[in-house]
């Protein structure tokens, strides 16, 4: 038993985590459902308090985790449930934050937010935080340290900014690489600590490489092959919100976005399970910003528009590249309601995946991945492949998804260096050499629009509010028609999305419209910028 309260994180430093571990007097059969609550109120320098739950960590250790936003003193007491509990309860402490040393932006801009009225994410600095993220679904439960730290490595150098993972096992992984659990149990559960403390180094190492964790808490696929392994789907609903809330506490002072559901049906017959959900976790202050993750081709924005609780409103094109799939991207209900809604930004959190089904192509990918993009105000985009998110080494299969090809896919190391994978880093970098926080679509600008006749011919745009930038994504080599009413000139680049090059571009200013050509074959991106 720990008499007194130990600083097992050593010196704090503001926007990174900091960790205090506290002994329990009382050695509890199933903390879970013994402990209603266990919490600390973290005082700032300027006075501003912090309500932080905290979790149990194995045995009798319990450990609250929490990320200081000002330099300076801090206070904090704690308060548990059980107040005969002297080691949790009343427990009172002081530290001293002060500025960490690191360059990378998350540990100087502060943690990512969604401030009102806005179509994107932000650092806490209120500076635009772009989302170029990868599925790495199975690689904190499969990665070994050094295929962890490679894959990192390689998505912080290529422009990736988010690392979506799968935090409990599930369908695709029914226990981590040590052959644990997150927890036991379809009624009542058990937590198991000794998963979460190998998950606990995997998700430090995604914010030491300067990256965001978006974690899946339950995902939630209620058909198919292993759908009893998904807790948001086969778990009570009460089962469903102590588990999320036990990740929310653990990874809370970690910079995160957390994925509520993963995969699942939220509109209909499941919509009132997981509004109940998302309240209960994270209806009063938390920390981290929160998505869902529906199935493809499904869409939430009219039935959670008045949850508060949700900050983005994500969504799945799925993988498919026939006309169903893309006229779905390019005039479905992203394209038709993002005005409609309250904002928030929209985001496709999982387009058509490189090699799957061996058919799917890099030209695939930057396809979706543009139209997507460009179908609403810019928030983001991400990334996967067949090979990453379910972390394939050589001669292993994908489990519990059926026979989506003929073939073992690519492994996660061979699929990383894809030309698709390569490509959004490109997008990520071109992207944000504009204040793309500004841009919005508008599609009515173009007096001929090739993807009504033909569905892969969509020709997407961008623009500001003045004018004065618009950028325009052109599929295939066709002449752009764009209606310039109020005859603004403009000087135009091509920009090659496959070798990340730039082109001067022959813009024919007419009579209130705009005629430009590409300088070859494939798809391209103009950027028109207005001349003084």
């Amino acid at each position: 038993m720990l008499a007194s309260t130990t600083h097992t994180q050593g010196q704090a430093h503001q926007w990174m985590k900091y960790e205090l571990t506290f002994g329990s007097d009382s050695l509890y059969d199933n903390p879970l459902y013994e402990i209603d609550s266990f919490y600390t109120v973290f005082t700032s320098p300027s006075g501003k308090a912090h309500k932080i739950y905290g979790f149990w960590d194995g045995d009798r250790d319990w450990k609250v985790r929490f990320m200081p936003n000002e330099i300076g003193d801090w206070q904090y007491k704690t308060f548990c449930s059980d107040e005969k509990n002297s080691g949790l309860h009343a427990k009172e402490g002081s530290f001293r934050s002060e500025k960490n040393s690191s360059e990378l932006p998350i540990f100087q801009k502060g943690n990512i937010i969604h401030l009102k009225g806005d179509y994107h994410l932000s650092y806490a600095d209120g500076s635009p935080f772009f989302w170029l993220a990868c599925t790495a679904w199975n690689g904190t439960l499969k990665s070994t340290e050094k295929e962890w730290d490679d894959y990192l490595a390689h998505r912080k150098d290529h422009h990736y900014s988010v690392i979506q993972f799968v935090a409990t096992q599930w369908r695709g992984a029914e226990v981590n690489s040590q052959l644990q659990k997150a927890f036991s149990g379809q009624g009542k559960i058990k937590i198991n600590p000794a998963f979460f403390q190998h998950l606990d180094h995997k998700v430090d190492k995604i914010n030491t490489h300067g990256l965001v964790a978006a974690p899946v808490l339950l995902w939630a696929l209620p058909k198919g092959e292993g759908r009893e392994l998904s807790p948001g789907y086969a778990l009570p609903q009460e089962e469903a919100i102590k588990l999320a809330r036990y990740m929310v506490a653990r990874y809370g002072a970690h910079h995160v976005v957390w994925t509520l559901g993963g995969d699942g049906w939220y509109t209909h017959l499941y919509e009132q399970r997981w509004k109940n959900i998302g309240r209960a976790v994270f209806g009063e202050a938390h920390p981290g910003v929160v998505a869902q993750h529906p199935m493809g081709r499904s869409w939430i924005g009219e039935a959670y528009a008045e949850e508060g609780w949700l900050d983005i409103v994500g969504y799945q094109s799925s993988h498919g590249i026939d006309s169903g799939n893309i006229n779905w991207i390019n005039k479905g209900p992203m394209k038709k309601k993002w005005d409609k809604l309250p904002a928030r930004p929209l985001i496709n959190m999982e387009p058509c995946y490189e090699e799957i089904y061996f058919r799917n192509t890099d030209t695939h990918v930057r396809n979706a991945s543009y139209w997507s993009l460009f179908a609403t105000p810019v928030a983001g985009i991400t990334y996967g492949a067949n090979g990453i998110w379910p972390w394939i080494r050589k001669g292993e299969k994908i489990l519990n998804h059926g026979s989506l090809s003929e073939k073992s896919p690519s492994t996660w190391r061979e699929s990383i260096d894809f030309p698709g994978s390569h490509q959004m880093g490109y997008l990520a970098k071109f992207i944000q050499q504009f204040a793309w926080w500004e841009l919005k679509p508008d599609h009515d600008l173009l007096a001929k629009q090739p993807g009504d006749e033909q569905f892969d011919h969509y020709i997407s745009l961008l623009r500001t509010d003045d004018y004065s930038t618009m950028l325009t994504y052109v599929p295939f080599r066709t002449e752009v028609q764009i209606i310039n009413a109020q005859n603004i000139h403009y000087k135009g680049q091509w920009y090659n999305p496959v070798k990340d090059s730039y082109s001067d571009a022959e813009v024919k200013n007419q009579t209130n419209k705009l005629s430009v050509t590409p300088p070859g074959e494939g798809d391209w991106v103009l950027v028109l910028k207005k001349t003084e």
